[in-house]
């Protein structure tokens, strides 16, 4: 039985995907996988606070979310904490959490953390 290499290059690259960006320009990934975000590769590793002011609530504060995170560049990656709304600076640009979901909501369980979306931007250099 012959098999030819291309099947099997398919195969063994199928557990190294990186997800690509969305048509609307946000790169969206759970815990753990891996997106492309215009350049860096970011994977979002831990939830290290989510204070977010629950949708059907008033809050005097937003709150927000900060996330750990192994942004690759090239030749390697680094371990960086973002916070939502606060651009890091990475390579020749910035980095973004721009959003995160599911929202909360007052009077349920928290969720799982395997439900956590998180949506990225870069805004390169010049």
């Amino acid at each position: 039985m012959k098999f030819g290499i291309l099947p099997l290059a398919a195969l063994a690259l199928t557990g190294c995907a990186t997800v690509p960006p969305s048509t609307d320009g946000i790169a969206r990934a759970r815990l753990g996988q891996t997106v492309y975000v215009d350049g860096p590769r970011v994977t979002p590793l831990a939830v290290l606070e989510d204070s977010r002011c629950p949708m059907n609530a008033r809050c005097v504060w937003a709150g927000q979310v900060r996330l750990s995170v192994r942004i690759h560049l090239g030749s390697g990656g680094q371990v960086r904490e973002i916070v939502t709304g606060k651009p890091i600076p990475v390579a020749d640009g910035t980095l973004e959490l721009i959003e995160v979901t599911p929202d909360r909501m007052t009077g349920e369980k928290p969720f799982p953390k395997q439900n956590y979306r998180f949506g990225f931007s870069f805004m390169g250099g010049l």
